[in-house]
């Protein structure tokens, strides 16, 4: 058969945004607020009415300077709870920020719980929303503020001249139609990468997972073929979630205080690791030690809610209602409440998430990545832990407002014929080679065996995310096979297209992954990032970011140690 010749929509523009989730939703109207005569696109791969991490909502703005908190303390308890490493001026930055961004937000349309006029707290550090139309409010003023948006769209690789990065390239899930988009400017905000890793669900229910399972990596993939600076990707995100419904435990924990108890009843975290108080566990902790009990045999582990009233489980169903009503669904079926075994906690994951954790582009702190002409927000900008959703908003905004100053110098935009038939035939190889009938392989055997070969060597639920350098060297070596096996992806339509392109993304991903948990030799982020071999901070060898660039050309990952210097990350900032 013959080659598919796809249409080809060349466009120029002024500021691109690739993914239309919080933090480009944010970019794209921070810009248009900003500069009301310029041209602004979103590509997004989804529909921006239900896309990304916030398709079917959330319940609370877990990032937020309550009364008894101020940007200053918000940065120590970050700090704390990254087990003292993490980029300070970037923190910082969102804590001056985010309740700010709420508020506009809010005056958008973004139901605020309050109390006598005051936000109702859910945590130290967070408020209560009725958020399950939070992206709809998103979509609406992006439209209102005359924005195009290109829905299913889905970015391939950018646009680069001489080192710059002028734009990307897409093609549309269910057209065909192949996009060229050249830019005085690009945002990439197309979130963090799951689906490197097993899910912790199997068959049809694998995507039964806390992050969007359709937030693939793509940003980062992009990135790293181009050969921008990436930071902490050892750092990854497992979160603890209420098993089987992937339901955040913080609404239980905090506002409704649920203890977590192991099979016999303890309190563990209290009884035997000595937690008060006083002594806090932080977050990659309390997963650590969760599995600590579950290797001893004493799991499986719940919340207990025999201190809960009937008025008080009927105010929690209707809380989860906004972000998980499959759970309340489950729970009413299955009458969870009658049971003495409480609610049980499992886990998903690992993701690699620049919004929970620290994974993502090294950027300064106006959001500019290494690579000119090309920033960097939300869950894919790296080194601000715990940023959630208005630390996205945040950081979309200042990246709005530096790239549109950047892009007031001329620069040269102009799409090269031969790189432009480069990325033609590399983005539908899969499909012609199906076409022309070829043996190959399809995108979900592809990610399967991927997924298998990270759980068993790269630390996932199968060795309880426990990391070893020769598991990890194997893991090494089978991805670089995969690597090869991609050459002969097959795609029998559009979508299934873009499933190839996914699974490549993940890939590309994954091997940086490995490079940083290899490097990193200590335990930083336990249970995150829980080295075997290397069981133990050390501060003395290891407080510093673990950075990687990959050669464009050569494909060689160069691994750097950048130091850290909190007074300097801070310097002009107080």
């Amino acid at each position: 058969m013959e080659t598919y010749k796809p249409a080809i929509n060349h466009i120029d523009t002024d500021i691109l945004i690739i993914g239309g989730g919080a933090a480009g939703c944010a970019a794209a109207i921070e810009a248009r607020e900003t500069s009301p005569h310029a041209r602004i696109i979103i590509m997004e791969k989804a529909q921006i009415e239900r896309s990304g991490c916030l398709a079917s909502g959330i319940n609370a703005i877990n990032a937020y300077i309550t009364e008894n908190q101020t940007p200053e303390s918000y940065l120590e308890y970050v700090k704390n709870d990254s087990h003292g490493l993490l980029r300070d001026d970037l923190v910082y930055t969102i804590a001056c920020r985010i309740n700010q961004a709420t508020a506009r937000v809010e005056s958008w349309g973004l139901p605020i719980m309050k109390d006598q006029g005051k936000p109702l707290q859910k945590g130290p550090r967070s408020i209560r929303i009725k958020g399950e139309s939070i992206k709809p409010i998103h979509a609406k003023k992006v439209r209102e503020s005359a924005i195009t948006v290109l829905n299913r769209v889905t970015a391939t690789n950018f646009i680069v001249n001489r080192g710059s990065v002028v734009g990307a390239y897409g093609f549309n899930l269910r057209t065909g139609q192949f996009y060229a988009i050249t830019a005085k400017g690009v945002i990439i905000a197309t979130g963090g990468a799951s689906g490197i890793y097993r899910s912790s669900n199997t068959g049809e229910i694998a995507h039964r997972m806390w992050y969007s399972p359709f937030n693939t990596g793509a940003g980062y993939a992009m990135g790293i073929r181009a050969g921008a600076e990436m930071t902490s990707f050892e750092m990854r995100f497992i979160p603890t979630r209420i098993k089987d419904s992937a339901t955040p435990t913080g609404i239980l924990a905090q506002t409704f205080n649920m203890p977590q108890v192991n099979i016999l009843g303890e309190q563990f975290l209290k009884k035997r690791y000595g937690f008060t108080r006083d002594k806090k566990v932080t977050s990659c902790e309390r997963l650590h030690y969760m599995f600590k009990e579950l290797k001893a045999g004493r799991g499986p582990i719940s919340f207990t809610m025999d201190h809960l009233t009937g008025e008080q489980i009927d105010d929690l169903k209707l809380t989860l209602l906004d972000m998980s009503p499959a759970f309340v669904l489950q729970w009413t079926a299955n009458a969870i409440d009658k049971h003495q075994e409480g609610i049980e906690i499992g886990t998903s994951g690992p993701y690699i998430n620049g919004g929970h954790t620290q994974s993502g582009y090294w950027i300064d702190r106006e959001r500019r990545t290494t690579l000119p002409g090309l920033y960097a927000a939300g869950d894919v900008a790296g080194g601000a832990p715990k940023k959630y959703v208005s630390g996205c908003w945040v950081e979309g905004s200042i990246a709005a407002t530096t790239c549109l100053a950047d892009s007031a110098v001329q620069k040269e935009t102009q799409l090269y014929e031969k790189d432009l038939q480069t990325e033609l035939a590399r983005t539908y190889k899969p499909h012609n080679l199906y076409n022309e009938k070829k043996d190959g392989i399809f995108p979900q055997e592809m990610e399967t065996k991927l997924q298998k070969l990270m759980d068993e060597y790269a630390g996932g639920i199968y060795t309880f995310y426990d990391l070893h350098e020769r598991r990890l060297q194997i893991a090494q070596r089978q991805l670089l096979e995969l690597k090869k096996d991609g050459e002969m992806l097959l795609a029998r339509d559009f979508h299934e297209l873009n499933l190839c392109h996914e699974v490549l993304d993940r890939i590309d991903v994954a091997e940086v992954v490995i490079a940083h948990l290899l490097t990193r030799k200590e335990t930083r982020w336990p249970g995150y990032q829980t080295r075997i071999d290397f069981p133990d901070q050390d501060d003395t060898n290891w407080l510093c970011f673990v950075n990687s660039i990959r050669d464009p050309r050569s494909g060689e990952i160069h691994m750097t140690k950048k130091p850290y210097d909190a007074d300097a990350l801070l310097k002009d900032l107080y």
